[in-house]
């Protein structure tokens, strides 16, 4: 999988660059967490939820993978609800229902 399988026609520029970024993250791992969760939610959030969105996307591959996974307690400043959402979307196989 080379990245994102949806178009990003109709997303404004924002979302766009969110995804492309989503899917270059850095390691595979989190290319294909973040970039999946990208592909099915980010036509769907918020504005507050697109800026915390962006700012998971500037934590490091290593912690946030650390913590979306479970394998280390995410500190309560990063253990947002959306957070919480892309842990459990995640830990369900990237299918949870939005």
């Amino acid at each position: 999988m080379s990245g994102s399988e949806i178009s990003s026609a109709g997303l404004d520029v924002r979302r766009r660059r969110i995804m492309f970024r989503a899917w270059h993250r850095g390691t595979r791992e989190m290319d294909l967490i973040m970039g999946r969760f990208a592909d099915a939610h980010i036509s769907l959030l918020t504005e507050d939820e697109v800026d915390a969105f962006e700012q998971m996307l500037l934590i490091e591959d290593p912690d946030l993978f650390n913590w979306v996974s479970g394998s280390i307690p995410a500190p309560e400043e990063v253990a947002t609800p959306l957070f919480r959402r892309i842990q459990g979307w995640h830990l369900a196989g990237g299918s949870l229902p939005d």
